[in-house]
């Protein structure tokens, strides 16, 4: 309503009434509801609360408001409704087997004065069927680019799919085709450009949906690719040097396996004596002459691959000339490097010893026994009185006990 004056301002009372309408249900408001979500073919409950009913009357009605219940009594011939409790302040019932049909707004009503509404939006859930998994082709070639499909058929609402190639997830290109009856189809490509570490690795496209869990397709990619190849050196294990043998295998793997392997002097021919028994090569004799780049070429139908070996022939090994009384060996190991410092035999040393103490011991017998044939002279107590003696004369007349004849007393030592 609106009182207009002439020149007056015009004042409008409309929105204060329709306010306070609103804030007399909000405060008289006692019911309520909650929506539910349903798979298809399950069954859905719809609970109407109240509380602090005054014996007020319950009723539920359908999305075309027909009366499913009133209180306890189903005035509705849908038998896949039934009733699961009824009191004062619930009225709580179940429907069976629900269909896309049954999907909508189902209203709790209260007899008051004014009369109160709930709401409950029944969703309908239609998971999808198992994911159709496929590629535009079964095999690809290391380097090339292949295409996966992934569809998730007729859902509700639309399914969203995701890729992973082992444990690293992928994204790819998703378009949504809404069908018949609000129901989705859903298909997902994934391109994908390989290498040889790909080959038998698992994807798997994943479907994601609120009606179903852990739901999957899953390919293993097969991946061709040229041969891997390496040469190993069977004989000898060490240097090679003149005159000793050598013995190489060439080692190939690929998918598929290699058809051919030969072998290769590169900018040379190889050795005229040079035996070659499919991945092995073979020569004996060896000589500097040989010195250069052998190669092993292996071949598939995705391509060539090879790998080389660089052959160096170092000079023979040397040795020491052994004494031949001592039987001693002191040829060096013919592996050793070039130039290596030649060995000393300990037996070689001990001889020399043994020499040197030999002819020490003789010297020391020589001087005892020249020692021991010299004697030492010397004058004993009897001929005290000598030393002062002016002659020889007079100093055996002198001598102690005036004998002439004083006997001289002789000692030997050694």
């Amino acid at each position: 309503m609106a009182i207009t004056g002439n020149g007056s301002l015009t004042i409008s009372l409309s929105v204060f009434v329709i306010s306070a309408a609103f804030l007399l249900k909000v405060e008289g408001q006692n019911l309520g509801t909650d929506n539910v979500s349903v798979i298809e073919g399950e069954m859905a409950t719809i609970s109407c609360r109240v509380k602090n009913n005054d014996d007020s009357v319950i009723q539920l009605l359908n999305p075309n408001r027909q009366t499913i219940y009133f209180r306890d009594v189903r005035p509705l011939k849908d038998s896949r409704f039934q009733l699961v409790n009824f009191s004062d302040n619930e009225l709580r019932v179940s429907l069976s087997n629900v269909s896309l049909s049954d999907e909508g707004r189902y209203v709790c009503q209260l007899y008051t004065d004014p009369p109160q509404e709930a709401y409950a939006d029944i969703t309908v859930l239609v998971p999808p069927g198992s994911p159709i998994m496929d590629s535009r082709e079964d095999v690809v070639s290391e380097g090339n680019e292949t295409e996966l499909t992934c569809t998730a058929m007729v859902s509700k609402p639309a399914a969203s799919i995701r890729w992973m190639k082992g444990e690293q997830e992928l994204t790819g290109e998703m378009t949504v085709d809404e069908t018949y009856d609000r129901m989705f189809t859903v298909t997902s490509r994934l391109r994908l450009t390989v290498s040889k570490e790909d080959d038998g690795e698992p994807v798997s496209c994943i479907i994601d949906h609120p009606a179903v869990k852990d739901l999957r397709a899953q390919r293993y990619l097969e991946v061709l690719y040229q041969p891997e190849v390496k040469i190993v050196q069977a004989f000898p294990e060490g240097l090679t040097r003149e005159g000793e043998n050598l013995e190489l295998t060439c080692i190939a793997k690929g998918k598929p396996q290699p058809h051919q392997i030969s072998w290769l002097r590169v900018d040379d021919d190889v050795p005229s004596h040079t035996v070659i028994t499919g991945s092995d090569l073979f020569i004996e004799n060896l000589n500097k002459s040989y010195n250069g780049t052998y190669r092993c070429v292996a071949s598939n139908t995705v391509g060539d691959a090879y790998d080389d070996y660089i052959l160096f022939v170092y000079d023979a090994p040397t040795t020491i000339p052994t004494p031949t009384t001592l039987n001693l060996d002191n040829t060096q190991d013919s592996r050793a490097g070039e130039g290596a410092p030649q060995k000393i035999d300990h037996a070689v040393i001990g001889g020399v010893v043994a020499v040197v103490m030999f002819a020490i011991l003789c010297a020391l017998i020589v001087l005892g026994r020249y020692f021991a044939r010299h004697k030492g002279t010397y004058f004993t107590h009897e001929a005290k009185g000598a030393d002062d003696a002016a002659d020889a004369d007079t100093a055996i007349i002198n001598a102690e006990g005036g004998h002439n004849n004083t006997e001289e007393k002789k000692e030997y030592y050694i």
